[in-house]
């Protein structure tokens, strides 16, 4: 799925309503219908309803939606600031204004010239109708008193479209207290960038995505796509139709035969949660390069692996011919010791297989800025937060990270994933794709081990750089998804991802033959 920027919703919303063809007026209440659907379901008939209504078409949605909840039953007042007495109202507002006024059963508050705040109780729905995509500037005055005012109250908060107050990518020049903080947004059509952003979570909610009907995509006559963008998401539909059908023929020589580095001494689990899920993923076989000290952890924990020993009893300090391999796996728990190192920056330089780098292997670059440019060609790091601010140094917001995370990933031709709870791969053409799979259970040591695991699996098969970064972090994600649906979040562990990879694969493969 394409994320677009504000402007390009305009011009999806400018489309659909030229090609549908359908009036402005008669997609607003489309889309009030979808969201009086969403509310009905959610909230009882006894909660109150109190709509915040804007001059713009935000409010016309929230007037609109006022109107079909009254008519479902519903108690519903409503505040619509209208300034200077409707001449600043939109053509739909005012319209919506007007079929709302008809309605006996709704409390209409015009707010002309003051406005006197009503009682906001625990028990009460909020709709926040303020402003919507069209906001270029924050919001001051006394719009920014409203918000201020809804965000003191108890009251449950629903956001129509977008949290008013809210830049829908960049927020770093925003007044970040004259926003609304929504316990839910409901959003047409398709996400907003910000709603990706950890730091945006406590305006955005929990957030849907509601489907009004607009045009997918624009095209010319000759196919190009007329509103391109570098942000997608990475769903289902991808991963399913790129997984392969094992050859009736395979053997584990024609199955991937990958290397690992992993595990200093006290660190041995690394390598066997990296070890354990790659060989989950379906690789053929994996040898691991450790210190000699955890060779019969190894042994034992996973016999499945080859085990080669580094000439050092508790750390990685000797290189190996890993071209070889068709694919190496690097960093986990491997330590940063000078010696280590050495070795690392030397293992990367003689490689010429693809090549995944996590944990230790990123600290090692966060401490060798200048190393970084001598990474290999479309390599895949796999930086958290705090391994990421090694790489670019720290950023205002997250916004601000991922577009310096994207700059280095084109700079370097190399991907970077991201890890979080939107995962993002950012790719050396400058793309961005979000992972949709995963939830906080899945916040736990080792984690990112098993990722390493399963990328590397995905690498030594032969799937490309991009298949492997995107298919294996919704693998990943999806596999912590069955771990917290047994289990429950917070009772996930590491190893219980890897334990959940192969219901995660058998459901991703019956989705492929549906």
């Amino acid at each position: 799925m394409k994320i677009l920027t504000a402007s390009q919703f305009k011009q999806i919303d400018a489309y659909t309503i030229e090609h549908e063809p359908i009036s402005s007026i008669d997609l607003m209440e489309r889309a009030a219908t979808a969201l009086a659907d969403q509310i009905t379901a959610r909230w009882s008939a006894s909660t109150p309803v109190k709509v915040f209504a804007g001059p713009g078409n935000n409010g016309g949605d929230a007037l609109a939606l006022a109107r079909l909840l009254s008519q479902r039953g519903r108690k519903v007042s409503v505040w619509l600031f209208n300034i200077k007495n409707s001449s600043t109202l939109s053509e739909e507002c005012e319209t919506n204004r007007k079929r709302l006024s008809e309605c006996a059963d709704v409390e209409l508050n015009e707010v002309v010239t003051s406005f006197s705040p009503p009682q906001l109780d625990t028990d009460d729905l909020v709709i926040d109708g303020l402003f919507g995509i069209g906001l270029a500037r924050p919001l001051n005055g006394g719009f920014a008193e409203v918000v201020k005012y809804i965000n003191s109250s108890n009251s449950t908060v629903v956001s129509i479209d977008v949290p008013s107050g809210l830049m829908c990518e960049d927020n770093s020049y925003n007044v970040m207290n004259h926003i609304v903080k929504a316990d839910v947004t409901y959003t047409f059509h398709r996400p907003k960038l910000a709603y990706f952003f950890a730091d945006m979570y406590q305006y955005v909610g929990e957030w849907h995505v509601l489907d009004i009907g607009e045009t997918e995509v624009i095209h010319d006559n000759d196919g190009n796509d007329l509103i391109p963008t570098p942000f997608s998401t990475t769903d289902e539909d991808y991963v399913t139709s790129r997984m392969r059908i094992r050859p009736r023929f395979a053997h584990k020589g024609t199955m991937g035969h990958v290397a690992l580095v992993a595990g200093k001494r006290g660190m041995a689990g690394c390598a066997i949660l990296s070890t354990r899920a790659c060989l989950r993923c379906g690789a053929g076989k994996i040898t691991v390069h450790t210190p000699y000290r955890n060779n019969s952890i190894l042994q034992i924990a996973i016999p499945e692996a080859i085990v080669q020993l580094d000439k050092d009893g508790d750390s990685f300090t000797t290189t190996f011919d890993a071209n070889g391999f068709d694919a190496l796996g690097i960093g986990p728990g491997i330590g940063t010791s000078p010696e280590t190192a050495q070795a690392f920056i030397e293992q990367l330089r003689l490689t010429r297989s693809p090549i995944v780098i996590d944990a230790d292997g990123l600290n090692i670059l966060g401490s060798h800025r200048g190393w970084i440019q001598q990474l290999p060609r479309q390599c895949i790091l796999t930086p958290h937060k705090k391994e990421l601010f090694g790489l670019i140094s720290n950023t205002r917001n997250d916004y601000e990270e991922l577009e310096r995370t994207r700059e280095l990933a084109v700079h370097q031709q190399i991907y970077i994933i991201i890890k979080g709870a939107y995962s993002a791969v950012c790719t050396p053409e400058g793309t961005c794709y979000f992972n949709t799979t995963g939830n906080p259970g899945m916040a736990t040591a080792g984690s990112g081990d098993v990722l390493t695991g399963v990328i590397l699996s995905l690498l030594g098969q032969g799937y490309s750089n991009e298949e492997a970064c995107r298919m294996g972090v919704y693998i990943h994600g999806l596999a912590g998804d069955i771990a917290a649906e047994r289990l429950g979040e917070d009772s996930v562990m590491a190893s219980d991802i890897i334990d959940a990879l192969p219901a995660a694969f058998m459901r991703l493969k019956r989705k492929a033959h549906e």
